[in-house]
């Protein structure tokens, strides 16, 4: 008899982790509606960093379901509260606009420096950040990959023509975001 091991879920720990500290530290001062939200982007954000860590590659089936995932939280608003769902419509469909189309315009200036995993990630971001959160998680994550790229060079373990992944970054950016917008 042949027995096999599963690999361990170490690397989704987190999952729960960030979503109780969302939680906690936004249960009072938002509404269910943006909780769940965000509880889905934390999720869906996780997997996308894990997954570009260990394969370099966003799945295009995860980008789908995390735009699902958007949809179908939305729709029931849609009945509930159909002035405040249009106008989170409208924020998020501008969040997903404006980073899909700076990313994808730095995706073709590089030369597909930037992966296209990071754009369509960052677009489906857009949905549920918007307008208002899509810019600092851009900001923040940019930044921080910017300064962890410059590190890695001063400490020689990568040159100049390498890469490192950009989606644990981002999703940085997009928690500093949530968490504390």
């Amino acid at each position: 008899m042949r027995v096999t091991h599963m690999k361990p879920a170490v690397p989704y720990a987190g999952i729960p982790l960030l979503c109780t500290i969302l939680f906690m530290l936004q249960w009072s001062n938002a509404g269910a509606f943006t909780l769940l939200q965000r509880g889905l982007l934390v999720v869906f954000g996780y997997l996308a960093a894990v997954s570009d860590t260990k394969t370099k590659k966003v799945p295009n089936g995860l980008i789908l379901a995390m735009s699902a995932g958007w949809v179908l939280s939305l729709v029931p608003q849609l009945f509930f509260d159909t002035e405040a769902a249009l106008a989170i419509l409208r924020n998020s469909v501008l969040g997903f606009v404006i980073s899909g189309a700076l990313f994808l315009l730095v995706y073709y200036v590089s030369k597909r420096g930037l992966g296209g995993g990071d754009v369509k990630f960052m677009a489906a971001a857009g949905l549920y950040l918007g307008f208002q959160g899509i810019l600092p998680a851009m900001l923040i994550g940019s930044v921080l990959a910017g300064l962890f790229g410059i590190a890695l060079m001063l400490l020689g373990k990568i040159g100049r023509k390498d890469s490192i992944q950009l989606v644990p970054f981002l999703y940085i950016g997009i928690l500093a975001t949530i968490f504390f917008q």
